[in-house]
């Protein structure tokens, strides 16, 4: 039987699958982008398709109302073929590849804190170079009198301006005959010296010059790239989008349980590999003006887990006691190995894991933000689909990662979505009739589709502001925009079906705020466990350092009210960005660079935070708003 797929602005799909087969499951053997942030365990609700033709076997569920299963409205998650089928795949449930919003350097403010931390490092006495050269050679060309083979040719004329101990990689011998030819053997060489040997990678026209590198952060969720000339620095071309591997869940557990699942090691590298990684680089490519072999640099840094799905490594060993992963640190190395765009044989700078769940994103990321080089006692918090935490200065640097879940990018929370066209980003409540203004994602006039990360934030702190709901995350207010159902549960309204998107109530109820605190507590609770291993309190925060996508749109006013941050004057707060693709850029242009990295990840103390005995108690405690320990937030005192 055959079911066919209607994506919005994409030709329709259609493929064979058998009787039974999961819905869901048949849309990602067809690479058909379905978001399912729970990876089809039911919970979340969000990989809603709608019936056109035929039938699937699926119970109703909690998610879909008695009227919109009438409509044709079904979770693809618990749908099973049965009959040849056609189902249409609404826009929010793919734009989180297509229209995210992703850090990608595109405004000034984004861009200057990435010039800002290039400028830390500078400062800190980091020098920017690698042996990567370029050099132009003139060759004679071969006669009957003179049969020479043209890699002979070519090394004799580059040992005149090199010395001896020049060598050819594969790519570039299989160019050379063409290239020579077509230029008369004016060529330029590319490469990079290995001790006092010239290892020539690329084959060019003489006046193309650039030596560029790619810097690449691999989020769980988004995925940033930085193309730059590795001589001067410029940055080249830049751009971001959707990590390819969320239609497998939209954490890293679920990422792993797909891996061990027959063909799940192929199908998770082939989604970021070939689907997102490669059009990416081929985009900045051709807005750069170079060709992929002119990359002869490559630097990653992503999480433990993303590293070993990437490389097609077995991560099933991160999740299970005692969490160890393949490696920390790997060298050697190159792109060709791993099926990267760029030269085969440019070299592959890994950002070196911490732990199990701290990374090279967040050494990269500390590498960037100077944290390792400052006398300041200094919190750093990576908040995206995982968090993770550093605290320290010059003299020690500690570390742990928390399982706060998804909901910090919309998962667990029934209208939560991605930062995409149509979520609201940032939220006031006026008024006693507590009407709420709104921020939205996307063109004027958009309408409300649902909440992102920092726009949870600022509702639920809203909420709890103007008294609407207690320290338990239950309402205790009436109003227009509050409705109890028939249990007693209470949710806010924040758009009516008829000023929403989608024709649907968007609202945020009990459990999603139950779920939210749970995330926020886990933030908390996790600074405070780590404060408490080396002996200290807030009071000896001095700076405090947040990073990743969400942290751009948080009012750190609403994170610390709700009890997400610990309470400390607010000048102390900076966003610093997206701190691991300037590290991984760092790493990209500056061997120095990439020794100190390694250098810091060897140092750094890696807190497992289930061995801590006090963490289940630190977690409870903050399982309020802001806190059970109201004592912790004196700014508050006099709110609520």
């Amino acid at each position: 039987m055959k079911v066919t797929f209607l994506v919005s602005g994409a030709p329709e799909v259609t493929i064979e699958c058998t009787a039974g087969e999961n819905l869901l499951e048949v849309a990602r053997r067809a690479g058909v982008a379905i978001d399912a942030p729970c990876s089809g365990n039911g919970s979340c609700g969000k990989c809603r398709v709608k019936l056109t033709a035929g039938t699937v076997q699926s119970a109703p569920s909690r998610h879909i109302t008695p009227e919109e299963y009438a409509e044709g409205w079904r979770l693809s998650c618990c749908s099973r073929v049965v009959e040849d089928c056609t189902v249409e795949v609404p826009d929010i449930a793919a734009a989180y590849r297509n229209g995210m919003k992703t850090a990608d350097l595109s405004t000034p403010g984004e861009l200057a804190v990435f010039e800002q931390c290039q400028e830390d490092l500078r400062s800190s006495g980091v020098v920017f170079g690698t042996h990567c050269r370029s050099l132009e050679v003139a060759a004679q060309a071969p006669t009957l009198d003179d049969t020479m083979p043209d890699n002979e040719r070519l090394t004799r004329a580059l040992e005149r301006e090199l010395g001896p101990g020049v060598r050819l990689s594969f790519p570039a011998l299989k160019a050379l005959p063409a290239a020579a030819r077509k230029h008369h053997w004016h060529l330029r060489a590319k490469g990079r010296m290995e001790g006092d040997a010239f290892l020539c990678m690329a084959l060019t026209a003489p006046e193309n010059t650039v030596l560029a590198g790619c810097a690449l952060d691999i989020g769980t969720t988004t995925v940033s790239m930085v193309l730059t000339d590795l001589e001067t620095g410029k940055i080249l071309a830049k751009g971001s989008c959707g990590n390819g591997q969320i239609r497998y869940g939209a954490d890293v557990i679920n990422r792993i349980i797909q891996q061990g699942r027959p063909g799940g090691v192929d199908n998770l590298r082939k989604a970021v590999l070939t689907e997102t990684l490669e059009p990416l680089a081929r985009r900045l490519c051709a807005q750069a003006g170079i060709e992929k072999t002119d990359i002869l640099r490559f630097s990653i840094a992503s999480n433990t887990t993303m590293n070993h799905l990437l490389l097609g490594l077995d991560a099933q060993s991160i999740r299970m006691e005692p969490y160890v992963p393949g490696f920390f640190r790997l060298e050697g190395l190159r792109a060709g190995d791993i099926g990267l765009y760029a030269n085969p044989d440019a070299e592959v700078i890994l950002a070196p894991n911490v732990g199990s769940y701290v990374g090279g994103d967040i050494s990269a990321g500390v590498l960037a933000a100077g944290i390792w080089d400052r006398d300041e006692m200094t919190l750093f918090v990576d908040l995206g689909t995982n968090g993770e935490i550093v605290f320290g200065n010059r003299e020690f640097l500690m570390t742990c990662a928390c399982s706060a879940g998804p909901a910090f990018e919309g998962g667990d929370i029934s209208c939560g979505m991605r930062a995409t066209d149509g979520a609201v980003d940032a939220v006031e409540i006026r008024g006693d009739n507590l009407e709420p203004a709104l921020s939205i994602l996307g063109p004027a006039g958009q309408k409300c589709v649902g909440l992102c990360g920092s726009g949870i934030i600022d509702l639920i702190a809203e909420l709890f502001r103007t008294g609407a709901i207690n320290a338990r995350g239950k309402f205790a207010r009436e109003g227009r925009r509050i409705r109890y159902d028939e249990h007693g549960m209470g949710r806010y309204i924040l758009a009516f079906p008829e000023e929403s998107d989608t024709g649907r109530e968007v609202s945020l109820n009990e459990v999603d705020i139950d779920n939210f605190i749970r995330a926020k507590a886990a933030i908390y609770s996790a600074i405070d466990t780590l404060l408490q291993s080396v002996g200290m309190e807030e009071d000896c925060i001095e700076r405090v350092l947040v990073a990743g996508g969400i942290g751009s749109g948080i009012h750190m006013d609403n994170a610390v009210r709700i009890g997400m941050f610990p309470d400390v004057n607010r000048e102390k707060f900076a966003y610093v960005g997206n701190s691991s693709l300037a590290g991984a850029y760092a790493l990209a242009v500056s061997r120095e660079a990439e020794k100190v990295c390694c250098r810091l990840a060897e140092n750094m103390t890696y807190l497992e935070l289930s061995a801590c005995p006090g963490y289940m108690d630190n977690f409870v405690g903050a399982c309020f708003l802001p806190h059970t320990d109201r004592s912790r937030f004196p700014a508050l005192a006099q709110e609520v």
